[in-house]
């Protein structure tokens, strides 16, 4: 399964900023050992229902070390019996577009 989430604490720094509590949870997410991909808005992460749920789990609880409030966003896409869609998703994807679009399309 890949789960995209994004987990931030309730209160901010002085600057308005969460990147150093955000940072804490990101690392715990590398560390996993499981394939993982952090751009601006979410981190997503690869793997079987438990491990990935328990490093989500890990990673808000990091976020609850530095705020006494987290709010958690949580996208999953569950397909039993594929691996490596983290990146096979993207490539399928950059191969259709490679594709001359069809005449219904345009």
């Amino acid at each position: 399964m890949l789960v995209a989430f994004s987990v931030a604490p309730g209160t901010a720094g002085p600057d308005g900023s969460v990147h150093d509590a955000v940072a804490k949870a990101v690392r715990i997410v590398r560390e996993s050992g499981l394939p993982n991909r952090t751009d601006a808005m979410f981190t997503t992460i690869e793997g079987e229902w438990d491990e990935v749920m328990a490093v989500v789990k890990a990673a808000t609880d990091a976020i609850l070390e530095a705020s006494p409030r987290a709010s958690l966003v949580l996208k999953a896409d569950i397909r039993p019996g594929w691996a490596g869609e983290l990146d096979g998703k993207v490539d399928r994807l950059e191969q259709a577009l490679e594709e001359p679009a069809h005449e219904e399309d345009r």
